[in-house]
């Protein structure tokens, strides 16, 4: 049986109007990530989970050498394609997260908008943190953006809805385990016709993932409640990680 992170229906249905949603969005949080992290071009960075590749994009255009990783074909196409037309070099791979490892090759990586904890055993997110580590030059500085188990109690909602481009689409969550595992239900309505997907992942509060950090190598450690340097507290509305090898 397929895992639900190894549907490509899913990815191409599910998640790809959301990416596409935020595609404006990536000029302001390039900006955001480069003042967090102090990296200037000409530098090389890995977008982790890179999706269509607007952050890639943005990065390439600002003068980075950049690798995105992802596992989704169509996602990666649609990237090389956008890169093309605007005359970017940027190398894209196909390959699970748990897999890649390029030792010493990079200044920045970056795992945006929820892309980490997709996998039933919490070991695997231990292999990709250490594999970031390894692919990480001495002083490299890598960005986890997720949505923050404090954050997601303060404003869970068991079910809620949402239309868009004429899509009704129609959400419920379950939080498993102790609060460590979101399962989610999602339901598309389009053109009368109906069609559901499931899918789940690691829920992380601060401490848990600073600690996943620490324990892969990384030296130092510094939590933020978005991508613009606000603090995590109760008003915060993601949970970023930044950790320095």
């Amino acid at each position: 049986m397929t895992v639900w992170h190894e549907d490509d229906e899913l990815w191409d249905t599910a998640i790809g109007w959301m990416l596409r949603e935020r595609t404006e969005n990536a000029s302001e949080e390039v900006e955001h990530l480069l003042e967090l992290t102090g990296v200037r071009p000409p530098g090389s960075v890995l977008d982790l989970a890179c999706g269509v590749g607007r952050h890639s994009l943005e990065l390439a255009r600002r003068g980075f050498t950049v690798t995105g990783v992802d596992r989704t074909t169509g996602f990666l196409g649609e990237a090389a394609r956008a890169a093309e037309s605007e005359g970017l070099d940027i190398e894209f791979v196909e390959q699970d997260m748990r897999r890649f490892s390029r030792p010493g090759a990079f200044d920045l990586a970056v795992n945006l908008l929820t892309s980490f904890g997709y996998f039933e055993d919490p070991a695997d997110d231990a292999t990709v943190v250490r594999n970031l580590h390894k692919s990480l030059k001495e002083g490299g500085v890598v960005v986890f953006d997720l949505m923050g188990k404090e954050v997601l109690a303060s404003i869970f909602q068991a079910r809620d809805w949402k239309e868009t481009n004429g899509d009704l689409w129609l959400f419920e969550r379950e939080v498993n385990d102790d609060w460590s595992w979101m399962q989610n239900r999602w339901i598309l309505v389009r053109d009368g016709q109906r069609k559901e997907f499931h899918l789940a992942h690691r829920i992380y509060a601060a401490t848990e993932l600073t600690r996943l950090l620490t324990d892969g190598g990384f030296v130092e450690t510094e939590v933020y409640g978005d991508l613009d340097g606000s603090p995590y507290d109760h008003e915060a509305s993601r949970l970023v990680v930044v950790g320095r090898k």
